[in-house]
């Protein structure tokens, strides 16, 4: 549904500027997190009776220590957006699905991780479910699936860096997202004033317009809970589970991309490719649940 209602802010309602939209989910994000702690709602500590945040905020060197994983959300959230805009959600999603390949690579660069054949083996099915499913699509454009497949490689480091900081620096899923928005935050928004997006997101025809405002409100809404949930399977399994589960989603996706954006006709080839990365998706997880 995040995609449902990014793609409609940048695409249907012609919305420029990608990375206001990021900006405005991470303050929203922060607003929300800075609420629920003063209401004692939550904590930032994965231990509920040692809170390491000091009167709301997390400590100067926490967050220092924590900033690889902010620049690394940063990107993803940035080269993620940017890559809705340039392909149909279909297409999107069926490019979006080869991020299990990479994330494998970066598990094992950055974490050291080895994984059965098994397991290597359903990530190829998922892969070629992925080409299968690509190979009809006659509206090809390389700047747009380069900036899909780069959102993949973000996408894979940043879960990485979640799984790493996640075990060792004594946040939760809250305190993890808390540290994100208050990096990232200031710098996207000297980004956006630098850049100019700022100025055209203010001038926007529509900005005043109510559907376009619930467009933005329920993106802002869905990417916390997107976020948080990110947060806690990558921290509680590993990334590439997180980015195998995220495929289970995309039948969804799929089916209303088609509906309300368009792009690809029906196309069994295509449909084929789907189902055989929804197959190498179940394979996974079977293999997972028998230690495989």
């Amino acid at each position: 549904m995040l995609v449902m209602f990014n793609k409609a802010a940048l695409s249907s309602y012609g919305f420029p500027c990608a990375n206001v939209i990021t900006l405005l989910q991470m303050i929203c994000a922060n607003g929300l997190l800075f609420t629920l702690k003063s209401w004692n709602m939550i904590n930032f500590g994965k231990d509920p009776r040692t809170d390491l945040s000091l009167k709301g905020l997390v400590p100067y060197q926490t967050l220092l220590k924590t900033s690889p994983l902010s620049f690394a959300y940063l990107f993803y959230m940035i080269v993620g957006m940017a890559s809705i805009r340039g392909v149909n959600v279909p297409m999107y999603t069926t490019l979006r699905k080869t991020t299990v390949f990479f994330t494998l690579i970066i598990e094992y660069l950055l974490l050291g991780h080895r994984y059965s054949r098994y397991v290597v083996s359903s990530v190829a099915i998922i892969v070629l479910g992925a080409l299968v499913a690509g190979s009809r699509d006659f509206s090809f454009d390389l700047q747009g699936y380069s900036i899909v497949i780069l959102s993949n490689v973000t996408t894979a480091i940043y879960l990485a860096t979640i799984s790493k900081f996640g075990k060792t620096s004594g946040l939760n899923s809250f305190g993890l997202m808390w540290c994100n928005g208050m990096i990232c935050a200031p710098v996207l928004t000297v980004w956006t004033v630098l850049s100019g997006e700022l100025g055209r997101a203010l001038s926007f025809p529509q900005l005043q317009a109510i559907d376009f405002q619930l467009v933005v409100l329920a993106s802002c809404t869905l990417a916390f809970f997107l976020n948080y949930t990110i947060f806690l399977n990558t921290t509680l399994n590993s990334p590439l589970t997180q980015t195998i589960c995220g495929n289970l989603k995309d039948l969804l996706t799929v089916v209303l991309g088609w509906i309300w954006f368009g792009g690809l006709p029906f196309d069994l080839v295509n449909v084929l490719g789907q189902f055989l990365g929804f197959g190498g998706s179940g394979i996974y997880a079977y293999c997972k649940l028998k230690g495989k």
